[in-house]
């Protein structure tokens, strides 16, 4: 393990207590210089290895510059911490050691505690900005959140893109408020109780702006990804490669008082060396974590079911410590009545649904018919916090046709339903931007580049895409069957009414039913910090479904002993009804009564029918249509 890099930052212009250094790797470089832009400077690098450094005192803080390779070739720094001027442009030397944090107190919060808020930094307020969000953080409070989740904010091309095809990893994105903007944002999260987590990419980089190849073989020809040619993490010159994501890695948490990374699509990080990437980011993160006495987390994306990234350490694994479930996602909306094309083909609903309650994932070593082989492993004996839940985030409405959120899919109860089935799950729940008031806005793929030919190949890959879902196009707050889009002209990713259609919309929360929702989230959210559903404890699950009934009982209990005595215990049943018809529960036999936590079908909750606030042990109770009704035996 490499000492030097969990104390600093190596790569680009770094600024120690005496001196100022430059460091670069281009391996195939005959000769590198660095160009200062601002004033008339040029600074050589001398070749040391594959690496190309110099002592450079002369620069200072908001110089900006490129490297010169082999005496024509002029390109930003890999490394580059700020592109005042877009990907294009020259980089700016910043020294992101001198922000003045406040947050020495700050204590991550347990991954079992966190309640996850996704949000897209340039839709998620009308400023679009790191200070947007700042100014929405007593919001959030209020909403009973304690964690925010941002999408990435590498630099991209332009001003508008979900952030996936950031080209500068180092770089915060300088329309969003550049890295002192992040920085003041976690801060004041920390200052109010939030922890971050920030969405990182490392299995490519995005295509515009892309100059990574004219410094070294960053890629290979020999794995492929959605994107194209993958990182080179296994062939040869991969140990600088690495080297340059660990160091990024480090960087957030060190640098930026990131609280947990979520890394994105980790099945395409193709490594068959014999420590895995990731298993090294581990590493590093362990050592870092050693030294500073700060806790973070690292939560992956995977749709492999493959549970080697969550497997620890010491088993052997990437010790990552949460991944993404999206197969409780795809269970969930089926059973809500949504769609079965596209990835949504190989789920039945409520059953697999009841399976992802129990086992995580609903394929774990059990055929797929969408890929025709066997899929996943199982998760026995992996706690119920390496798994984050949600009925919706930005892929699952953003690759839909029309980005429609499940305000605009299903009714208002069975809304009610959703959040209630992910919020007392045995996971780690997830909300998305808006979510909580009932978002009418869609969350579409929006992108600004400059490319024509790039321009017009996001537009065919979108158009093909779509082909498998066919998604009908509502004209009003209500679906209309069979109304179909012709054309996806008027849904153009280019095109910058795309990004404002996917604004939110604040002024909802003033209007009915908005309002009312987000009171039913703050209660739902209250009733996960105050019960037995705090703990996502899978081992005391128990699940009942009815395929004919369209309905489920979720059993959750949780028992605390002091000195080996049981001291508490109490069990939550959850009834979910996914019918569109009442249904008739009967509760399991206790000596002690029921008592009623939530009924999304009360009155208070714009429903039509308030349930009986206690039931005896084995009494029936009636559950309304799409409607979720919890009780206590506390």
């Amino acid at each position: 393990m490499n000492q030097s890099l969990i104390n600093h930052r190596t790569l680009g212009v770094t600024f120690s207590a005496n001196s100022t250094c430059v460091r670069v790797w281009a391996p195939q470089a005959q000769s590198v210089e660095l160009r200062v832009y601002n004033r008339e400077l040029t600074i050589p690098l001398q070749n040391d290895g594959n690496y190309w450094q110099a002592n450079a005192n002369q620069l200072q803080p908001g110089d900006t510059y490129k490297f010169i390779l082999n005496g024509t070739l002029e390109r930003p720094d890999p490394a580059s911490l700020a592109q005042p001027d877009g990907v294009h442009g020259p980089s700016q030397v910043l020294d992101v050691t001198t922000f003045a944090w406040t947050d020495a107190d700050w204590r991550n919060l347990p991954l079992e505690d966190y309640l996850i808020y996704e949000l897209h930094t340039g839709t998620f307020t009308p400023e679009g900005t790191f200070a947007g969000i700042e100014s929405r953080l007593d919001y959030l409070r209020e909403l009973g959140i304690n964690t925010i989740e941002i999408m990435p904010v590498a630099q991209f091309p332009g001003t508008r893109n979900w952030g996936y095809d950031g080209v500068c990893p180092y770089a915060v994105q300088y329309s969003y408020g550049g890295a002192a903007g992040l920085q003041q944002l976690v801060d004041s999260c920390h200052r109010k109780g939030l922890a971050v987590v920030l969405d990182v990419v490392y299995n490519h980089m995005g295509p515009e702006g892309n100059y990574f190849g004219d410094f070294g073989p960053y890629f290979t020809t020999r794995y492929q990804t959605p994107w194209g040619n993958a990182l080179n993490f296994d062939g040869d010159y991969s140990d600088s490669v690495r080297r340059y994501f660990v160091e990024n890695v480090l960087m957030w948490f060190r640098d930026f008082h990131i609280d947990a990374l979520r890394i994105d699509a980790a099945h395409a990080i193709h490594d068959t060396r014999e420590t895995h990437l990731l298993r090294e980011i581990k590493l590093y993160v362990d050592e870092l974590m050693s030294q500073t006495g700060r806790q973070h987390y690292l939560i992956v994306e995977s749709d492999q079911n493959e549970t080697r990234f969550i497997q620890p350490l010491a088993d052997q694994g990437y010790g990552m410590d949460a991944q993404w479930n999206d197969e409780f996602h795809h269970a969930l909306r089926v059973a809500a009545g949504g769609e079965r094309k596209g990835y949504y083909a190989d789920y039945n609903g409520i059953m697999h649904l009841a399976k992802s309650y129990k086992d995580a994932y609903v394929y774990d070593g059990t055929y797929m018919p969408r890929r025709a082989r066997i899929v996943g492993k199982s998760t026995a004996g992996y706690a119920g916090r390496q798994f984050v839940v949600f009925s919706q985030n930005h892929d699952h409405i953003g690759n839909r046709m029309l980005g429609e959120r499940p305000s605009q899919l299903v009714s208002f109860a069975m809304q009610k339903l959703m959040a209630g089935a992910v919020i007392s799950s045995p996971y780690l729940p997830m909300l998305f931007m808006g979510e909580e008031w009932g978002e009418s806005n869609p969350f579409l793929y929006f992108v600004s580049h400059s490319d024509p030919t790039l321009i017009e190949a996001v537009r065919q890959g979108r158009k093909r895409e779509f082909a498998a879902f066919q998604t009908p196009i509502p004209t009003s707050s209500t679906p209309v069957p069979g109304e179909v889009v012709a054309s996806i002209d008027l849904l153009d990713a280019q095109d910058e009414r795309t990004f404002e259609r996917s604004k939110l919309q604040w002024s909802s929360l003033a209007k009915e039913p908005h309002q009312t929702l987000f009171r039913y989230y703050q209660t739902l959210l209250a009733l996960r910090k105050q019960s037995s559903l705090r703990h996502p404890d899978r081992e005391s699950v128990a699940v009942v479904a009815d395929e004919v009934q369209q309905t489920l009982t979720l059993f959750r209990q949780h028992k605390q002993f002091q000195k080996g005595q049981l001291t508490e215990s109490e069990t939550v049943v959850c009834l979910m009804n996914f019918s569109k018809e009442t249904r008739s529960f009967t509760l399991t036999a206790t000596e002690r009564q029921w008592q009623k936590l939530l009924d999304s079908a009360d009155p208070q909750w714009l429903g039509s029918v308030q349930a009986p606030m206690t039931l005896a042990g084995n009494e029936s109770v009636v559950v309304q249509a799409e409607s979720i009704l919890i009780y206590t035996n506390k």
